[in-house]
């Protein structure tokens, strides 16, 4: 992370500070809420809601609420008070349309005086529980070295029956709860795996097994060779693992093992995978997980789910166990508007935290996100839950099956989630969840009405702990959302996925993404020439992954319209822009700084991606569910009228202006046709004027060379991108 000036050490005139205090002055004369208290030690029966009685939990509050609007004419503002507390809960706390403020009058549950507000979906385990493993059984299974260091819980002792079940995960496969989970010390704990902190090379594949990409739904495992001996050591074989790269470097994946042949040196899986298995690839690699014998390592953890015992091996001194419990979101608001929740803790949970469906206008803000096993908040529906046809099987493919596969595979294509207008997500801080941050949705694609839905201000990271692969730290969809502020690192993919239509995505910092996976971009969208009008502004790169072919921006499979201004790439990836085929995308007034390679355009639809544009193909069915011929596509977009007939496998349009390239050994790779790269272009190794690029404070001085060398060269904030505290 890099040292960075706040806007707000910036000097404010006296005009702007007595105008803030007339407004502080006018807000705090309004009409007051009505204040209701809720405290672990109340009570719901005798409590009244008053901070001296007050009520025990959420739902009793919200039922108050709802019995005051029904006395009292109008709606009135109320504001919900937590006390210091943990809250466990084992279902969603429900807020429906009935429970809704209005513009002017809002309600609110946040935390009383900051105090500190847990919500949690977990159990705590007393930690006189959790014992030195004893049975001679179970310790002639561990490693010699860490027998006296193993601990077990016997979850049976602990009420906890539900441990859940291990399912395939990764690249394609839908979203899903979880299973039980070890915390300690308020840390994550990773179920016990080999190799520990690397993977092994992928042996011989004597089958590759079915091949849903290719419209083989057969179900049909795969059969591999291995070159380690290390599977003799395994006692039970059952309920094993293997997770990997197994075919493509973008597309990792996890199912069971279904057999160990320890004389042949073979496994054999339960599921395919998507693409199928390979090897001979140096990104082809996996290991194993979910196994006895290989708690080894501090910080991992098995649960022998017939026994029902969770053994763990103690990265430090136990100060606090948790086991996750609750599958279903923590909060969720369906019809519910202008409801705020503030300074609010979500933790220890296999699902969400917040999920919110037809809501506007509400506010989730100064929350914390974390160790749980999906994402912080959803806005919408996500995607669509198509059943998981691999996992499951149908026997004979049917193309109507497979059509609906490939379909959740490559894009869900709905056009409204249903995610309401003008929620956002601000000053919140999201990390250690299972797949993903935050999704991000609302505005509907058909008319193309925007949702004014926002993520702000957020700190996310370390947003992949179970699921890789396409589970990003803001997955954006629908229209008309933004992305401002933000400051996303720390992942093994991407950073941002984008689908839908006129996004704004501004003054973010995003770095160190992308630092595992092959072929793909800290901001990634494709595949559909329909969703256009994205607009990148003032947004910080650096320090992406330069072994795999990973860029900052990734125009993927002929992406289309997107203006790309003002941004800063710093060391930012093998290929730090990559425009795969698409047209009429942008790039002026950016910087770009110490890298192997400025900007790539290739023309993949008149060669190995040329199916994509055929009659009947991805792209012609995308464009014709928006009907884009007609009004709204047709004013917005005039160019994507005459798509078919302005020779859509050729790039075109995608300008590159008044940039800068600064020690950047190669500026360009492609045909200058598909992508005019202007003179007025300035490639130097001399410094364009930066204030300190030792601390990476790439503001331009006054009088830099930088708009000497490029008249009319924009000044860009750079003090203002990222997290503003």
């Amino acid at each position: 992370m890099r040292k960075r000036v706040s806007v707000f050490n910036k000097s404010v005139s006296v005009g702007v500070i007595l105008l803030m205090a007339s407004v502080f002055f006018i807000c705090s004369c309004g009409p007051q809420p009505i204040k209701l208290y809720v405290a672990n030690n109340g009570s719901d029966k005798s409590g009244d809601g008053t901070i001296d009685h007050p009520f025990e939990t959420l739902e009793r509050a919200r039922d108050e609420i709802r019995k005051l609007k029904k006395e009292q004419e109008g709606h009135k503002s109320f504001q919900v008070n937590l006390r210091e507390g943990i809250y466990f809960r084992n279902s969603s706390f429900e807020l429906l349309e009935e429970d809704s403020g209005s513009e002017d009058e809002i309600v609110v549950y946040s935390a009383y005086k900051n105090e500190k507000v847990v919500i949690h979906g977990g159990r705590k385990i007393p930690l006189q529980n959790a014992q030195k493993v004893n049975d001679a059984d179970v310790l002639v299974r561990l490693n010699s070295s860490v027998r006296n260091k193993i601990v077990e819980i016997d979850l049976d002792t602990e009420e906890i029956h539900n441990t859940g079940e291990l399912r395939p995960v990764g690249f394609a496969r839908p979203f899903g709860p979880a299973w039980a989970e070890l915390f300690v010390n308020g840390k994550p704990y990773s179920l016990a795996r080999w190799p520990n902190d690397s993977t092994v090379k992928m042996g011989k594949v004597i089958d590759k097994g079915s091949v849903p990409r290719d419209g083989d739904l057969s179900n049909r495992g795969a059969t591999f060779e291995f070159t380690t001996e290390r599977p003799l050591n395994w006692k039970n074989q059952n309920d094993i693992w293997i997770s990997g790269y197994f075919f493509r470097g973008w597309a990792e994946d996890a199912v069971e093992l279904a057999e160990i042949d320890t004389l042949k040196k073979i496994f054999k899986t339960k599921q395919p995978s998507l693409y199928g298995f390979g090897s001979g690839l140096k990104f082809q690699r996996w290991f194993v997980y979910n196994i006895l014998e290989e708690v080894d390592e501090p910080g991992e953890f098995y649960i022998d789910r017939k026994t029902q015992k969770l053994y763990f091996y103690p990265s430090e001194e136990i100060e606090e166990l948790e086991v996750s419990m609750l599958e279903k979101p923590m909060v969720s608001m369906k019809g519910a508007s202008n409801v705020h929740i503030e300074g609010i803790t979500f933790e220890c949970s296999r699902g969400m935290g917040i999920y919110m469906e037809r809501t506007k206008n509400n506010l989730i803000r100064n929350c914390t996100f974390r160790n749980l096993g999906m994402v912080g908040v959803c806005m919408g529906r996500g995607i669509k839950p198509f059943k998981d046809l691999v996992h499951e099987g149908i026997g004979e493919p049917e193309s109507e099956k497979i059509g609906s596969y490939l379909q959740h595979i490559y894009m869900d294509p709905v056009f409204n989630r249903e995610a309401g207008y003008n929620n956002g997500v601000v000053n919140c801080t999201i990390y250690n969840t299972g797949a993903g941050g935050v999704h991000l949705s609302g505005g509907d694609r058909l008319t193309l009405e925007p949702g004014y839905n926002y993520v702000e201000n957020c700190t996310i990271h370390d947003f992949n702990r179970i699921e890789k692969s396409y589970r990003a730290g803001i997955d954006i969809s629908g229209v008309g959302n933004r992305i401002s502020h933000c400051e996303l690192f720390n992942a093994p993919s991407m950073a941002i996925l984008l689908h839908g239509n006129d996004h704004l995505i501004e003054y973010n910092e995003i770095h160190h993404v992308c630092q595992e996976v092959h072929d793909q971009g800290a901001l990634y969208y494709g595949r559909d020439p329909s969703e256009r009008g994205h607009k990148v502004y003032y947004n910080f790169f650096h320090h992406l992954n330069s072994i795999h072919a990973t860029s900052a921006v990734y125009h993927d499979d002929g992406a289309c319209g997107m203006e790309v201004y003002g941004n800063v790439f710093y060391k930012p990836g093998k290929i730090p822009v990559l425009i795969g085929g698409g047209m009429d995308n942008t790039y002026t007034n950016n910087i770009f700084v110490d890298a192997e390679l400025g900007i790539h355009v290739d023309n993949r639809n008149q060669n190995w991606s040329s199916g994509t544009i055929a009659k009947g193909g991805i792209y012609d069915q995308r464009l014709k569910m928006v009907n884009y011929q007609k009004p709204p596509y047709s004013e917005r977009y005039p160019q994507l009228t005459s798509y078919w007939e302005d020779d859509p496998a050729l790039p075109k349009r995608n300008i590159v202006s008044k940039n800068i390239f600064y020690q950047v050994k190669k500026t360009f790779k492609g045909n200058k046709d598909w992508m005019p790269f202007m003179d007025d272009n300035w490639i130097t190794d001399i410094d364009p004027g930066f204030v300190n690029e030792e601390i990476m404070d790439f503001e331009l001085k006054e009088g830099a060379k930088a708009f000497e060398a490029i008249p009319g060269f924009k000044d860009i904030p750079f003090e203002k991108i990222g997290v503003n505290n």
